[in-house]
């Protein structure tokens, strides 16, 4: 697939001649010690002549002359197997990996224990153009010596476990069925990173556009691109403007709700960001909110989050406070590598200290491309410090009860290759993923590919609720606050918001549970609605509801949805408990008003039994709130049986909705 790096997304790539150099830098002196102790292979002073004339045309590049004066040391002294080694070097920068194992095949006939470090480095190429079996013992012969690197140890373990995954993987390839997005999305440039709305209805991506060659490397600049689906299809992608620069903006995560973006920016040169953003490293994250149709102007996530390292590639998950992404880190080998941290938003919407997830997802290697499902439990990644086919591979972990992760699943063959795999982004619905490829075909460049996830790896399947937030007398929209809470466990699960212009908004309900959400705003009455998700049958699909919100007024009134009891029962259910708590929260805020709490019931059974059934419900949440320091001066209850209905009784669904706890404004000054 695609191997390609961007400054503004991933770390730097150093031009050809400066790898090069730095490949001599470290391959050089072990021969030049060699020299030092007499410990050439060879004693021919002719040869050691015609072998150090090579090493100083490789030095300056003069490969053609450095491979003569080699050949013409091998000739000299078919045995001089530093000659082969250093051929064997200079293959491999040049990726010429078929005379690069030659060469060293051929050095390991004239001395098998001369240089143990080369048998990592031919297991390492032949990894990476899938000779898995070779690969596998040549990495195995390296680790049987003694005192060797513990960095190449550590590397060559991962090479061993991951030629045994490999060579299942190609014997068992999972399902894939790649299908590029069409001309509404892909042109002749680079697209890659997609992001995606809850809903499935809004996508945005960047497009690397090309600007220049400056010689050293090609130069790009990074925009971002929008499309949303209607009618069955995506519609043709625009440039989202009020966001995108002459600079570079890259990697984007939408919030599920889709009101707030998030993306890296980088310097364009020292001490500049793009559109005189200011910053604090090479890349920073950045975020920006909408207001009515339009992304703001952004802001720098503050230099708790962003630090003179380079951080990129966020993924805001859909509690509303969670955000994974991507910083430049040095490894215990001293090495800069890419690791995955996350950071969480508080009450008084101040960044937490970013952690790094652990060593269960963290590795030595790079981890890139982390994506967090609305879900907010199975989290997809790019790495190749974990076993795979070679290259960065595409991973998926499950967030466990005690908020750890489990160990990281190999997408598996031919989702992954032996090149790099990038940019994974899961659909909502969990059955398709996005990902950019520069596989054959294309429009272009890298493109973006939709394909059918298989089960085996896909996130929990979620819905969501989707509307707009409105006054209830006037109808202008408004700006209100969402919380979803585990009903089971009264914590709240996602924080979100409507939109500050339109009041929109649309709120993820992951499923196998029951919700309880609460809409509030200063000087309204709070809105309650209930998700039974625990039926799988109920788990996909979406409720679109508009949200009146009332302003708080004598004679208005809330359905408490989630108070519950048992059938024919008045003693409060464990699961009442968060509405409970949101009507304390209510009382205490407003502590001039006065409420009445109002039991009603269904038709069955006689008048009498539901009277007295709907004036207990009413008086056991009367006595909750007092129990929890409303004065009951402030309070009064009273049962109304079946008298009030706001639903048919000739269906069960009408009469559920006509067993009802409610409370109505009384008094307020």
């Amino acid at each position: 697939m695609f191997t390609f790096l961007f400054a503004s997304l991933t770390p730097k790539i150093y031009p050809m001649k400066k790898f090069f150099i730095v490949l001599l830098l470290v391959i050089l002196p072990v021969i030049f010690v060699h020299a030092q102790q007499s410990k050439y292979a060879s004693k021919n002073p002719t040869a050691i002549k015609f072998f150090e004339d090579a090493l100083k045309c490789f030095d300056k590049q003069y490969n053609e002359k450095g491979f003569q004066y080699l050949d013409d040391a091998l000739k000299e002294d078919p045995g001089f197997v530093d000659a082969y080694m250093v051929k064997a070097n200079i293959y491999e920068d040049q990726k010429n990996y078929p005379k690069a194992i030659e060469a060293y095949q051929k050095s390991f006939l004239i001395n098998p224990d001369y240089f143990p470090n080369s048998y990592y480095t031919l297991g390492k190429i032949e990894f990476g153009i899938q000779h898995y079996d070779s690969a596998r013992v040549h990495v195995e012969k390296f680790l049987t010596f003694k005192g060797t690197s513990p960095d190449l140890v550590e590397k060559a373990n991962l090479i061993f476990k991951s030629c045994d995954f490999a060579i299942e993987a190609l014997k068992h390839p999972v399902p894939f069925n790649p299908v590029n997005m069409g001309d509404s999305i892909n042109s002749a440039e680079i697209e890659h990173f997609p992001a995606i709305t809850a809903d499935g209805k809004t996508l945005i991506f960047t497009r690397a556009l090309f600007v220049a060659d400056n010689g050293k490397r090609k130069i790009y600049n990074d925009d971002f691109y929008i499309s949303n689906f209607v009618n069955d299809h995506w519609s043709k992608a625009r440039p989202l403007s009020e966001i995108n620069t002459d600079g570079n903006e890259g990697a984007p995560s939408i919030s599920a709700d889709g009101q707030y973006l998030f993306f890296a920016s980088c310097e364009d040169r020292p001490g500049n960001y793009a559109g005189n953003r200011k910053g604090f490293g090479s890349c920073d994250i950045f975020l920006s909110k909408k207001v009515g149709s339009l992304y703001q102007q952004p802001r720098n996530l503050g230099s708790v989050v962003n630090t003179s390292a380079w951080e990129s590639q966020p993924s805001f998950s859909s509690d509303g406070r969670t955000l994974y992404f991507i910083r430049a880190v040095r490894s215990k080998y001293n090495k800069t590598n890419t690791d995955i941290f996350v950071t969480h938003i508080d009450d008084s919407t101040g960044w937490s200290v970013p952690v790094p997830l652990g060593e269960t997802i963290n590795t030595i290697g790079d981890e890139e491309s982390v994506f967090i499902h609305p879900d907010g439990k199975t989290l997809y990644f790019s790495s190749n410090g974990h076993p795979g086919m070679g290259g960065l591979d595409l991973f998926m972990s499950k967030k466990l009860e005690d908020g750890s992760w489990d160990e990281p699943v190999n997408l598996g063959y031919p989702i992954n290759t032996s090149n790099d795999e990038r940019s994974l982004m899961v659909s909502p619905s969990g059955s398709s993923a996005y990902f950019g490829s520069d596989r054959t075909g294309g429009k272009g460049d890298l493109d973006l590919y939709q394909f059918d996830l298989y089960p085996a790896v896909r996130p929990e399947p979620i819905t969501y609720m989707k509307g707009k937030v409105f006054d209830a007398d006037t109808k202008a929209p408004l700006f209100a606050s969402f919380e979803l809470i585990d009903l089971a466990t009264a914590k709240t699960v996602i924080r979100s918001t409507s939109n500050t212009g339109n009041g929109e908004f649309l709120v993820c309900v992951p499923s196998g549970k029951n919700y309880a959400l609460n809409v509030s705003k200063d000087g309204y009455l709070f809105y309650s609605e209930n998700f039974t998700l625990k039926d799988p049958k109920n788990a996909k699909e979406p409720v679109i509801k508009d949200v009146p919100l009332h302003p708080i007024k004598a004679g208005e009134s809330v359905v408490l949805k989630n108070i519950f009891y048992d059938t024919d029962a008045y003693v409060l259910k464990d699961e009442s408990k968060a509405e409970l708590g949101k009507l304390v929260s209510f009382l205490n805020k407003y502590p001039k008003t006065t409420i009445e709490i109002a039991g009603h019931t269904d038709n069955v059974g006689t008048k009498p039994y539901n009277q007295v059934l709907s004036e207990k419900r009413a008086k056991a949440v009367y006595d909750y709130l007092i129990a929890n320091g409303i004065p009951a001066s402030r309070l009064t209850f009273k049962g109304y049986g079946d008298s009030k209905p706001i639903a048919s009784n000739e269906k069960e669904e009408g009469r559920s909705q006509n067993r009802r706890t409610e409370f109505m404004i009384v008094s307020m000054n």
